[in-house]
């Protein structure tokens, strides 16, 4: 077994880029849907992936994994795109779950609740598309994330809260709210939340 990175001991100490980290990233993706990780080893070794400064940190992730071939080097679609909706019920997505580069949310007649905390976010920077349509949509958001909003709101209740202040991830806040209510922060702003103790 070889490592999936190309790279020598003599680059360890190098500083990975970000595409450095997408090409582990596509590999890991690629064991996952092979059989090779578990849904867990998945999320463990991507987090250590995109949190990675150097060459030397990439290379363990993979090291026991059977090389792959080019076409799979790619970006691993898992990692670019997700959706979590809540269509007349009640959803809450939490713990330790992959968000994609672009998480759609969307609320339509119901509520979600999405905690990402403790998700792994695949890169620096993400965006969340947030859609509610006479529904209810709360997120939760790591306490150093960096927060931008470019969303709307029609006869709705919309609140995003945050600002460039923090040094961690930065998400880009998208989609709209219809008749319904979207609330994003890095606090629990309901008493009633499933994340009070």
């Amino acid at each position: 077994m070889t490592s999936l990175t190309p790279y020598g001991d003599r680059d360890a100490g190098q500083r990975a880029s970000d595409a450095d980290r997408d090409r582990v990233a596509a590999a890991l993706g690629e064991a996952l849907a092979t059989g090779r990780l578990t849904s867990t080893e998945h999320a463990d070794r991507l987090d250590a992936a995109y949190r990675a400064v150097t060459i030397g940190d990439l290379v363990p992730l993979t090291r026991d994994i059977p090389d792959l071939t080019e076409a799979s080097r790619a970006p691993a679609p898992a990692t670019e795109h997700q959706e979590v909706a809540a269509v007349f019920s009640k959803v809450i997505r939490g713990g330790r779950w992959v968000a994609g580069r672009h998480t759609r949310l969307r609320s339509t007649f119901g509520a979600l609740i999405v905690d990402l905390r403790d998700a792994v976010l695949p890169g620096r920077e993400i965006t969340l598309e947030l859609d509610s349509f006479c529904g209810k949509l709360i997120v939760r958001v790591p306490e150093n994330a960096r927060i931008v909003d470019e969303g709307s709101a029609l006869f709705s209740k919309r609140h995003v809260s945050g600002g460039h202040e923090g040094d961690g991830p930065l998400i880009r806040v998208t989609g709209k709210a219809r008749f319904g209510k979207i609330i994003l922060s890095r606090v629990v702003t309901d008493v009633h939340s499933p994340w009070h103790s």
